[in-house]
């Protein structure tokens, strides 16, 4: 069977579902190393690893989530699950954008892309979206901390994408 032509190959290959499913496996490794130097910030700096994941759910429950110490439903899982939806929405649009190409999925590219998208979120972050969707997390650990949690975040996108690359080769 005949291959279709470079331009609609490269069109097929970059679809919303690829970067939706390329997304859900680079941003759940990005959230999952995120939300470790979170909580491990948050025990050192904030004495709870709860406290900055909690401060995540502000959004929706507002600033009683940027003072609650203790791990609950309310605050704890709501937060999670807002810093790992965050995570796959960012690897997602990494991916529809450029991350779907092999060449993305090799080291250094992954890391560079990684690092483009951990800096594009921390933009976005903190200098456009209004303050009651920004991270939250802000409230409970220090700049220095924030920079290792950005450094998780591209770090996930990175090997997220580079097992990518070795899960489509072991495909073939």
């Amino acid at each position: 069977m005949e291959r279709p032509p470079p331009a609609l190959r490269y069109r097929a290959t970059s679809s919303w579902g690829q970067a939706l499913r390329e997304g859900a496996v680079s941003g759940s490794m990005a959230s999952l190393l995120s939300t470790v130097v979170l909580a491990a910030a948050g025990a050192r700096q904030a004495g709870s690893a709860a406290a900055p994941i909690n401060a995540a759910s502000h959004w929706l429950w507002g600033d009683e989530s940027l003072h609650a110490q203790r791990a609950s439903l309310r605050h704890t899982l709501t937060g999670y699950l807002t810093q790992h939806a965050a995570s796959v929405f960012w690897a997602t649009l990494y991916s529809r954008v450029y991350g779907h190409r092999p060449e993305a999925k090799r080291m250094p590219q992954a890391v560079a892309g990684g690092i483009a998208t951990s800096v594009v979120a921390a933009v976005i972050d903190y200098g456009v979206v209004p303050k009651r969707l920004t991270p939250g997390y802000e409230h409970r650990v220090s700049t220095g901390a924030m920079v290792a949690i950005f450094a998780a975040l591209a770090a996930g996108f990175a090997l997220g994408a580079v097992s990518l690359q070795n899960a489509g080769s072991q495909g073939r």
